[in-house]
């Protein structure tokens, strides 16, 4: 197992998961890429991203088969939508300590304010990058509300 992904699935014990860390030969990075990959809805997939809100980072879970609108991100936030931005790659890895296209849901560098897309909640499993942008594990809904402490919102465009 890749060390990114062994140290997914460490954090995942720590927290009291029991996950699979399971790796593919082809590219887990983008949301189709990876519900190809595993064979589920492109909805199932947790997109995380990370941004920037008056320059403090924060995690947001998306669904795959949602954009998240900034707006109601920085409304949530109680900061203007000029306040928002996307992390670039550089400052993703150095506060999460994972490359973009493999950023678990836990595990970081620091634990991050964490916000989850309501339209995840919906699912009996969903599926998140474990490290690496080849690996990937499932979890219920419950157990990444938990595992994040995030708080559940609306966060698509609509």
């Amino acid at each position: 197992m890749h060390p990114s992904a062994q140290k997914v699935a460490q954090a995942a014990q720590e927290l009291g998961l029991a996950i699979e860390v399971v790796e593919f030969a082809e590219t887990t990075r983008t949301a189709p890429d990876a519900a190809n990959a595993i064979g589920c809805h492109v909805a199932q997939i947790v997109k995380s991203l990370l941004f920037l809100v008056d320059g403090r980072p924060m995690l947001v879970l998306v669904s795959g088969a949602n954009r998240l609108d900034e707006a109601k991100l920085a409304a949530l936030c109680g900061t203007a939508p000029q306040n928002v931005k996307r992390a670039d790659a550089e400052t993703a890895k150095t506060v999460t300590g994972f490359a973009v296209g493999g950023i678990p849901p836990f595990g970081h560098t620091s634990p991050l304010p964490t916000y989850i897309d309501a339209d995840l909640i919906g699912f009996p499993v969903v599926w998140a990058a474990a490290g690496t942008p080849h690996s990937v594990f499932a979890i219920t809904p419950h157990d990444l509300i938990r595992a994040t402490k995030g708080i559940i919102a609306d966060l698509k465009t609509e």
